[in-house]
């Protein structure tokens, strides 16, 4: 296993997911619910830049590994399931759109395994709507884990409610698309073993 300032920031961002969640078990003598979802939201959103920092410093310094290509996007779905997991215990977050997002995270990542495993692994490489859906997610989850006015004048329930709602949309748009791409290998293989 290489050992690098990137993958230290992915090990790092691994590390702050139990502190995303594990604040809101905190005794509320120690804590407000508004100082538990402020400290979560600072701490999931100093998590989402190391998911930017890791693969900037990977690809400026030439230390991309196949390790690295591996944990990153390991990191950052138990970082937005464990996020989702505590908005649905918290009543922020319907099930219904937690499990859309989670399953399709699952889904995609054994895609993009087997696919790996066939060699066509390109073929299933992130998109531009996958992009846009990250961003919509990364976007909602801090402003529903801090679940309060922001200076007064924005509403962080229903602005992330609303952009979770579109993280949704893309989520189950982007995973039809990925499919739909690697469907004539999955066809040509199934063909195969007939």
């Amino acid at each position: 296993m290489p050992f690098n300032i990137p993958i230290l920031l992915t090990w790092l961002r691994v590390a702050l997911i139990p502190l995303v969640v594990g604040v809101f078990y905190l005794p509320d003598a120690w804590l407000s619910l508004f100082e538990k979802g402020m400290a979560s939201t600072i701490v999931f959103i100093v998590a989402a830049v190391t998911d930017w920092f890791d693969g900037f410093l990977a690809r400026r310094w030439e230390q991309t590994s196949s390790f690295g290509a591996f944990l990153d996007p390991v990191a950052d779905k138990l970082m937005v399931a464990g996020a989702l997991l505590v908005l649905v215990q918290l009543d922020r977050v319907n099930a219904v759109i937690a499990f859309v997002i989670i399953g399709r995270e699952i889904t995609i990542s054994a895609l993009r395994e087997w696919m790996a495993q066939i060699g066509a692994s390109k073929s299933v490489a992130v998109s531009s709507l996958g992009k846009i859906k990250t961003t919509a997610q990364m976007a909602a989850i801090p402003m529903l884990l801090y679940y309060d006015m922001l200076f007064g004048v924005l509403d962080t329930k229903i602005l992330g409610s609303w952009l979770l709602l579109v993280a949704s949309v893309l989520t189950v748009w982007s995973m039809f698309y990925y499919l739909r791409k690697a469907w004539p290998l999955i066809k040509e293989t199934t063909d195969k073993m007939d």
